[in-house]
């Protein structure tokens, strides 16, 4: 066999081998230094640090609601982009393209419930993530603007599921809308055109639901997974995730120097000066791991329960369809979607208060915690003391909002009367 041919054989045997190390630069890390290398040359892996903070893995701590935030995310974007394919922002064909996917195309209620309760789940998810960051005090410097950004992407979270909620065109997304968009209205001043903006009409029709259409499908993911890029990257410029003091397992260092006779006709360099170490350092814990595999298995696991709640989840409930969009039998009483039935209840009380006042000074407030609250006692800690009247307004604020909700929910009745569940 002559040279050539036993070389093109060769290069035929190594081609799994080349083509394997041609897309990952190391084999699986067995080492320190091997770990370090694949955090620097793994595309998936380079956003992370080499090492994390062992309070950073604390289940109790983060609860894995950041991640899970952003896996219900990944969810909502793959199983929207399959929807894509069937759906039609049209008043005249959108409803029966409800009714193809359950009836007409293979695991379409499925794919339909994974995406209802992903998002739904993403709402309530990114709300207690945002609970976990003030209640443990992790909004204070260096991560005050991280968390501006977290309540932005809060109410984005919010208008991508307010917008989703009038695609299936039924009479529960029809009147839904009527009412979340009415409470838009009572801003002053601009509140009719903000209401103009979001239908394109005078009431809720084809405008309507070619401009939720859109900003549901391509301009609010567009700028949600632009804000999720650079809240990742803050996360990693800012220090990691916050953590207490005692975390950080700074050694202390200790000099020990004996006392010795020194003769005044000679000098004297350091060794001579002192007798036994020089220095001694105490035994102190490592307190940080490398993020392979220690961080990668924590994110993989928040995946699979992730996944594992919305398939069950969708697997047992099927996301509700109503009859067809009737304009002349409005449900009574008609209601916003669950997120904004807190809004509505206070509505009930005072139109631009519960609308817009308290509201929005809510989010102002929250905006403004960070540069308002400069101490720098309770970072990291769950309801530390030290933070007590902080972490009580602002659970006060969530059980009031949490109540208005189970209100409007329950309690609400024809002309919104109060009822009773039972």
């Amino acid at each position: 066999m002559s040279a050539k041919k036993q070389s093109v054989l060769a290069n035929v045997r190594e081609l799994p081998s080349n083509l394997w190390h041609s897309i990952f630069r190391n084999p699986l890390p067995h080492n320190d230094v091997e770990r370090s290398a694949t955090s620097f040359t793994n595309f998936f892996l380079h956003i992370h640090p080499v090492k994390v903070n062992k309070n950073t893995l604390r289940p109790i701590y983060t609860m894995g609601l950041g991640l899970m935030s952003f896996f219900l995310f990944v969810i909502l974007v793959v199983s929207g982009i399959l929807l894509m394919f069937y759906y039609v922002p049209s008043t005249e064909q959108a409803y029966d393209r409800m009714l193809d996917l359950r009836g007409s195309v293979a695991f379409g209620t499925f794919l339909r419930n994974m995406h209802r309760w992903a998002a739904h789940g993403m709402v309530a998810v990114v709300f207690f993530h945002m609970c976990r960051v003030f209640f443990t005090g992790a909004y204070k410097r260096p991560r005050e603007f991280n968390w501006v950004l977290g309540v932005v992407l809060l109410l984005i979270t919010l208008f991508l599921s307010f917008t989703g909620y009038l695609l299936p065109w039924d009479q529960l997304a029809f009147w839904a809308i009527t009412v979340g968009t009415a409470i838009a209205g009572y801003a002053p001043l601009i509140g009719k055109q903000i209401r103009f903006l979001l239908l394109g009409d005078a009431s809720v029709g084809q405008e309507a639901l070619l401009r939720f259409y859109v900003l549901h499908v391509a301009l609010l993911p567009a700028i949600a997974t632009l804000l999720i890029a650079i809240h990742f990257w803050r996360i990693r410029k800012d220090g990691g995730l916050s953590r207490p003091a005692r975390a950080e397992g700074k050694p202390e260092l200790s000099i020990s120097v004996q006392a010795v006779e020194l003769d005044p006709k000679r000098t004297y360099g350091l060794q001579g000066l002192v007798r036994g170490p020089l220095v001694k350092v105490g035994n102190v814990p490592e307190n940080s791991v490398y993020s392979w595999p220690n961080l990668l298995i924590a994110e993989l696991f928040a995946l699979v329960v992730t996944l594992a709640i919305i398939l069950i989840v969708s697997l047992l409930f099927n996301a509700p369809l109503e009859e067809p969009v009737n304009v002349m039998h409005p449900p009574n009483p008609a209601k916003a979607p669950w997120y904004f039935l807190g809004l509505q209840e206070m509505v009930s009380y005072s139109a631009f208060w519960g609308g817009v006042g308290v509201p929005g000074l809510f989010v102002l407030l929250l905006i403004l915690t960070p540069y308002l609250d400069r101490s720098p006692g309770g970072v990291g800690l769950w309801f530390s003391r030290k933070r007590l009247l902080a972490n009580t307004v602002f659970l006060t604020f969530v059980i009031v909002n949490i109540a208005f909700i189970v209100i409007g929910t329950f309690f609400r009745g024809p002309n919104w009367s109060f009822v009773t569940p039972w």
